[in-house]
């Protein structure tokens, strides 16, 4: 009874912060499995899977009825996504991973950087609105209303080409390590492609539950998903996704900023460090 409570509180928890950021709950959930329930991996790696499918479902709902998840880049995105990740399952045994671990590390502390960057900038959170051919072409441009600012959000975007590379990027390392790509999603259409964080995390969330679902067959039937585990997780994860995706549509960019920079920060130290031999 007291592991079951643990696990709805874990997943109100990871719920509220995997819908605000768009990064799933996986850092949270597969951690805290291991180390404080000493579960094994592999049954923590499927909790995790079907606690982001909960994260994306539950927050998806109120992002697309708020109009503040951009479904067109979403589907675009989420090609290059699929792609990458085949080729990545693929391609296993062929790079170093090491190598990959040092070389996406390096990225998520510069974009730390720019994130860090963008928090102190005085003019505050510029939005591009000028239009190109891509972005033209495919209807790539939206807009929202941002509860926060009280004030309805034009806004369009650059560097499709170079957002859609990194994307791909971004699942080439997810099949060949095996980690999560929700970081790498938001950093994408927030710092490459110039999207409002607040978008960038709707539709990262979207995006998330996408991926997810696919790989959770897999996980399905080998069996590393217990249900003694994942359905009070699951059915934390979605009521604290349903709180997190409200939250997150009253809260100011900035802070939004100052929660994701820490976990960019930690996770591009972790994976720099582990690509070098180093556990933390």
């Amino acid at each position: 009874m007291n592991s079951m409570l643990l696990l709805l509180i874990m997943g109100v928890g990871a719920g509220v912060l995997g819908a605000i950021l768009g990064i799933g709950g996986g850092m949270i959930i597969t951690p805290v499995l291991t180390i404080m329930m000493g579960l094994d991996i592999k049954y923590a790696i499927g909790a995790s899977i079907i606690s982001v499918i909960a994260t994306s479902s539950g927050s998806t709902i109120a992002y697309l009825k708020d109009d503040m998840l951009n479904l067109r880049v979403a589907m675009f995105l989420e090609i290059a996504t699929t792609v990458g990740a085949i080729m990545g399952a693929l391609l296993v045994g062929m790079f170093s991973s090491n190598f990959l671990y040092v070389l996406f590390g390096f990225f998520l502390l510069y974009s730390s950087y720019n994130m860090i960057r963008k928090f102190f900038d005085k003019k505050g959170e510029n939005v591009y609105t000028e239009t190109g051919e891509i972005v033209e072409k495919f209807k790539l441009a939206s807009t929202y209303y941002d509860k926060a600012d009280k004030k309805q959000i034009d806004y369009s975007m650059k560097n499709v080409p170079g957002g859609f590379v990194m994307m791909w990027a971004a699942g080439l390392a997810s099949g060949l390590l095996g980690i999560g790509s929700g970081a790498f999603k938001v950093i994408a259409m927030d710092t490459i492609m110039k999207m409002p964080l607040k978008p960038s995390s709707a539709t990262s969330n979207l995006m998330m539950g996408v991926t997810a679902a696919a790989s959770a067959t897999v996980y399905f039937f080998n069996g590393s998903i217990r249900p003694d585990i994942a359905a009070p997780l699951a059915i934390g994860v979605l009521v604290g996704a349903t709180i997190g995706a409200r939250l997150m549509q009253v809260l100011k960019p900035k802070v939004i900023r100052m929660i994701f920079i820490p976990i960019i920060l930690y996770m591009g130290i972790q994976m720099a460090l582990k690509g070098f031999g180093v556990n933390i």
